[in-house]
């Protein structure tokens, strides 16, 4: 798997490249998602993604070890964050919950629309979870894409509900787990602390429905094979994901993220019949804008 060097240019088939994998790994979310609401009227969203954990793992692992992601070099598999590592897997399968649990009640692109506060959330945990200064473009952002927040969920409104509430804390919580990674020690390889954050979200997943929830017997082998599609197809929206953020700056590739957006949009209509203009707009622009500002500002103090 290629990589830049520090200060290096990526050629123009390298950013092509970079972003067909987010676009890719856009379209396995998307795929897994819809399955996933198939799936929820007759299993939990706790079992649900227990499964997905579990097998999700299979089709990362193959493709790192063949590109020799995972070949260490001698390299000692216990590293000095481990504790870290495995609360870091703990709180992607509680993410996990929510966004499951987030689809069977609300609109695909409602969901969509309020992930992308994980950006915010980024910035925000930034100060107490890296000490990190953070300027007043970026916390002008916050705070716009926050209104743009209150404008979707409209708290006190007739149409507010606490399910509301689940795709922000999934956001969250995917923020929280971003903001770990730089705690790790810099000769720690990202395919090691994948494979314990990994390892643990597994566990963590089939934990959390072992001691919640009862497991239903699966249906049928159209549903068996659906779970299996869930799992497989999670892991590889994964693996697409960090193959196209460590092939360029994610400063280019990030905003074509928001192509989730318009693929949320269209297949609510076509396979839901869902088109919540009403509830997304215009609250969704500030998030979008939001999310654009401190790209922008990102890109900006790297070149510098």
């Amino acid at each position: 798997m290629s990589e830049l060097g520090q200060g290096a240019e990526p050629d123009l088939s390298q950013v092509v490249k970079a972003v067909l994998f987010v676009l890719l790994a856009i379209l396995c979310l998307d795929a897994m998602s819809v399955t996933v609401r198939l799936l929820l009227p007759r299993y939990s969203a706790l079992e649900l993604s227990a499964y997905r954990n579990i097998l999700g793992i299979l089709p990362s692992l193959a493709v790192m070890i063949w590109v020799g992601e995972l070949r260490f070099r001698g390299t000692r598999l216990l590293i000095r964050q481990w504790p870290l590592a495995i609360l870091r897997g703990f709180i992607v399968a509680l993410a996990q919950v929510f966004y499951y649990a987030a689809l069977g009640h609300l609109p695909y692109a409602t969901i969509a629309a309020l992930g992308f506060t994980s950006a915010l959330f980024v910035v925000a945990l930034s100060v107490p979870v890296l000490g990190e200064k953070v300027g007043v473009w970026r916390w002008g952002a916050v705070l716009i894409g926050f209104a743009g927040v209150l404008l979707v969920l409209r708290p006190g409104g007739d149409t507010f509900s606490l399910a509301a509430l689940l795709p922000v804390g999934s956001a969250f919580c995917y923020a929280l787990s971003t903001m770990t990674v730089r705690k790790f020690d810099r000769d720690v390889s990202n395919a090691l602390i994948y494979l314990y954050s990994a390892l643990s979200a597994a566990m963590a997943a089939a934990l959390m429905a072992v001691f919640t929830v009862e497991f239903h017997p699966i249906a049928s082998i159209a549903d068996a094979l659906m779970i299996l599609f869930v799992g497989l197809i999670g892991g590889t929206a994964i693996l697409f994901l960090m193959l196209g953020y460590r092939m360029v700056s994610p400063s280019i590739v990030a905003p074509f993220q928001y192509f989730a957006l318009i693929s949320a949009l269209l297949i609510g209509y076509f396979m839901f019949g869902e088109m919540p203009i009403a509830t997304l707009f215009p609250g969704v622009i500030l998030i979008v804008a939001s999310g654009l500002i401190i790209l922008w500002r990102e890109s900006r103090g790297k070149r510098r």
